[in-house]
């Protein structure tokens, strides 16, 4: 078993250069995983540390092989011999067994274990370990960690976390001078503090029209203070607090949902110039996309270039009703422009197609329209669309010959659907969050290929998304809204979408708190912490709505799982964890 220990040391020697992607197979029962410091840590609550750690858990072997294969390759110790299902869990161990590594783990790293004859000790990485909860205390971790002076090991740090529950009953709680006097007494302790957390939900999902609409959409505010007064209390407006925003595209209760369609149609054109095969979403219009063009045409006859100008007078005019109503609908948050060119105009019209078939026609109305002068439209400059530079043609009389054929007209439509909607977000972060766009260049760059161009406003889109969001469902006025914005295009320029991405937003309480003031909190924690530097321990209560570890479930043998307190359903339902930690030294 030793010798087992003594070949992490490889293990953490190999991590070194780069976190192995699988789990190794420690012993036949145990399987062990090297996490790195930029890894989301499974033991983030209860423990402050940052670097690398060991995780061990229960081995699973793969059903499908040769037990008698397996016995003769002892050294086979990579997680290829493991069953991988990415739908199962980790899977812990019994206490009993958790506590015996643990002890062995603590031995090889005693300098007083001279007859054990290690050659050399070696600082490990904090260990813990997966637990079933199967101990009267009902423990779900176990974890230890080297305390060092140096490069010496002068004692070990081990920590416990237990947990209940769920449970809405409130006689389950802690009292909190009992848990302050507990941790002086385990501790010699006279001065400790008292540090909270509280996690609050400020947005829930909601049900629309009896059917739950799936998201990983959500905010979340993280509260952080000193001084604790009592048990689930509201943090107060002192404290620090950070927005946590993760917001899936494409949910029809937002305001910008026709637009998000409207995207989906520039990704099919996208998608059908890359593959050869476009599948045409359902038309945004009722009416067909050749008889909105011909309608467009038409007006345009009669009136000829004038039609842009009192076009514009008019839609101006809507557009300013519109902002004015932005308080008291959501709907105007985001209007059209009203300076949209010909080409702009003529996407509002063909973001209808439905076959290549009607694309054709449509290009071929326009471009007789324009050979024959029949038109003389207005466009923006500094497009570099091929139907803009046919219209540049046209002012001088002729225009060259496009074959309306194969990706073509893919490509045409892709291209002024791409300059209308990138003036369109442009114009929403310059309107409403003010901002001075930094990164701007980047979003709406043409020297890059289409399908990167395409990429980026999909980034756009996401960003847009996230602002309304703050702006209908927290009222954020500029302040808030611009600092959010140069964050989230501070990531997008380093980073492809990432629609999981949690986005982090200092702010304080006072913003938020009548969203959360007479809420439940998801996470409430309290630190009763003594000591400094390495002396310092820490003792943690914490109530949470969600299982606080990956491998619990609330079924477990020996916890409590009560429906109702008192005949009431409507009280929240929460698990109960603790977490000590005891220091023992060497020397």
């Amino acid at each position: 078993m030793y010798l087992n220990i003594l070949f992490s040391f490889r293990i953490y020697e190999e991590g070194r250069e780069s976190i192995p992607e699988h789990p190794y197979l420690f012993e036949t029962d145990v399987e062990i995983c090297l996490i790195g410091g930029g890894c989301k840590s499974p033991i983030e609550r209860f423990w402050n540390g940052n670097n690398m750690i060991y995780i061990l858990q229960k081995a699973r072997h793969n059903e499908e092989s040769d037990p008698m294969e397996e016995s003769k390759h002892d050294d086979a110790i990579y997680a290829s011999e493991l069953l991988p299902k990415e739908s199962s869990g980790p899977v812990a161990l019994s206490v009993r067994r958790a506590k015996q590594l643990v002890s062995l783990y603590t031995m090889v790293q005693n300098p007083n274990m001279t007859h054990l004859k290690i050659s050399e000790l070696l600082v490990l990485p904090p260990l813990w370990i997966r637990c079933d909860g199967s101990d009267p205390e009902h423990t779900c971790w176990l974890g230890a960690e080297p305390l060092k002076a140096g490069n010496k090991i002068t004692g070990i740090n081990f920590y416990m976390v237990t947990c209940d529950g769920p449970t809405a009953d409130k006689t389950y709680f802690a009292n909190l001078e009992e848990l302050k006097m507990a941790h002086k007494m385990k501790h010699h302790s006279s001065i400790v503090g008292f540090y909270g957390f509280a996690q609050y939900e400020l947005i829930r999902a909601a049900a629309i029209e009896d059917t739950i609409v799936e998201s990983e959409s959500n905010i979340y505010v993280d509260i952080t203070w000193n001084t604790v007064d009592k048990i689930l209390e509201t943090p107060p407006l002192i404290s620090a607090a950070t927005l946590n925003i993760t917001l899936e595209s494409g949910d029809p209760r937002s305001p910008v949902y026709q637009l998000y369609r409207e995207l989906q149609f520039l990704l099919a054109l996208a998608e059908g110039l890359k593959t050869g095969v476009t599948e045409w979403p359902e038309p945004l219009e009722t009416e067909s996309a050749i008889e909105l063009v011909q309608e467009f045409l038409t007006d345009l006859k009669k009136k000829l270039d004038g039609y842009c100008m009192s076009g514009n007078k008019n839609e101006m005019e809507k557009i300013k009703c519109d902002t004015a109503a932005v308080d008291s609908s959501i709907k105007s948050i985001f209007s059209e422009r009203g300076d949209l060119d010909f080409a702009e105009q003529l996407w509002c019209k063909m973001r209808s197609v439905s076959s290549y078939q009607e694309l054709i026609e449509c290009f071929t109305l326009i471009i007789k329209s324009l050979e024959h002068g029949e038109i003389q439209p207005w466009i923006h400059q500094g497009s570099s669309s091929l139907l803009s530079k046919l219209i540049q043609q046209s002012y001088h009389g002729k225009i060259e010959v496009v074959s309306l054929s194969g990706i073509t007209p893919i490509q045409m439509l892709l291209e002024i659907g791409l300059d209308k909607m990138k003036k369109d977000y442009v114009s929403f972060f310059i309107v409403k969050s003010r901002s001075c766009l930094l990164f701007q260049d980047y979003f709406i760059a043409t020297s890059v290929d289409l399908q990167e161009q395409v990429h980026r406003v999909q980034k756009l889109h996401h960003m847009l998304e996230i602002m309304v969001s703050c702006t209908v469902l927290l009222q954020f006025k500029h302040e808030n809204l611009f600092p959010l914005t140069q964050i989230c295009m501070k990531y997008y320029k380093e980073n492809p979408l990432n629609e999981k991405h949690v986005f982090q937003l200092p702010i304080r309480p006072a913003l938020v708190k009548k969203f959360y003031q007479n809420d439940h909190p998801e996470i409430w924690k309290v630190d009763i912490s003594s000591g400094h530097g390495q002396k310092e321990v820490k003792t943690t209560w914490q109530v949470s709505t969600n299982p606080p570890v990956e491998h619990m479930t609330s079924n477990n043998t020996g916890l409590f799982s009560d429906s109702t307190v008192n005949g009431s359903s409507e009280e929240r339902m929460y698990f109960i964890t603790m977490a000590k930690c005891s220091q023992v030294h060497f020397t």
